[in-house]
């Protein structure tokens, strides 16, 4: 996918803020482009182990990994440039979304609700990896 005016907003969108939070907690990032990737395989990370912990019947490690991803993707909110219009608002609408399937996912054990954030994770990452 080429890059286009939108997706240079996205960047924008991120860039700046997140890799001012992470530059103030003394993290090395190449880049605020290579901190969204960071990010987003995050999730797919801690989904995996949180999908793991469930299936070990391991509570407190399923517990454990849905907060570090619900943590993430709260942070993927916070630094949304809400000034960049529709993509920031679709943005929005969909993390808040996914915070909601991530919290479903660690009250009812539901390893389908995991999987569906991860599906939409490795979507985000594919699309980014393509525009950056």
């Amino acid at each position: 996918m080429k890059e286009t005016n939108g997706d240079q907003k996205g960047l924008n969108m991120y860039g700046s803020s997140a890799h001012n939070i992470y530059a103030q907690n003394n993290v090395g990032i190449e880049s605020p482009a290579k901190l969204i990737e960071m990010l987003y395989e995050g999730v797919l990370r801690f989904n995996a182990q949180a999908k793991k912990a469930i299936n070990d019947k391991n509570i407190e490690k399923k517990i454990y990994w849905t907060n570090r991803s619900i943590a993430i993707v709260v942070e993927l909110v916070s630094v949304l440039d809400k000034s960049q219009g529709e993509v920031s608002d679709y943005l929005n609408g969909l993390y808040n979304y996914q915070i909601q399937l991530l919290t479903t996912a660690s009250l009812r054990g539901d390893t389908t609700k995991l999987d569906e954030v991860s599906t939409v994770f490795k979507a985000l990452l594919e699309a980014w990896r393509e525009t950056t």
